[in-house]
C-alpha cells in the first residue's frame, strides 16, 4: 500500500499514513483513526489536505533481490548464451537468446 502525507491547517501538523489509492481522507478525525493517533484539541471535522510527495521506490541491488521480487536477470556469458543468475533450484541456469534452456553451454 502507498504512503501518503496529509496536512491539517487547523493545527499545522503533518501526518503520514498508509492506505489504498482508492481511499479518501478529508477530515482530521478520519486521519487520526487511520494513523492510530489521538486528535488532541483539534476538532475531528477539521479539513485535511493530501500533500504531493515523491514516491519511494524499491530498487533491487543484488541477484537475490531480483529473484525475490520475481524478476529474471540474464548475464551474457558467450555468443548467444546467457546465464540466468536468478534461476531457481532445478532450473537450467543457461539459456539462449530466446530464453530457451540449454543443456550445457
Amino acid at each position: 500500500m502507498p504512503t501518503y502525507d496529509y496536512f491539517c491547517p487547523s493545527n499545522n501538523q503533518k501526518v503520514e499514513v498508509m492506505h489504498s489509492i482508492n481511499d479518501k481522507i478529508s477530515t482530521w478525525g478520519e486521519l487520526c483513526k487511520r494513523a492510530k493517533c489521538e486528535p488532541g484539541d483539534t476538532p475531528e471535522a477539521a479539513p485535511v489536505q493530501r500533500l504531493l510527495s515523491v514516491p519511494s521506490l524499491i530498487t533491487p541491488t543484488s541477484d537475490t533481490d531480483y529473484k525475490n521480487l520475481g524478476f529474471q536477470k540474464l548475464v551474457k556469458r558467450d555468443q548467444g548464451v546467457y546465464e540466468d543468475v536468478t534461476a531457481k533450484e532445478g532450473q537450467s541456469r543457461f539459456v539462449d537468446r530466446q530464453g530457451k534452456p540449454l543443456n550445457n553451454p
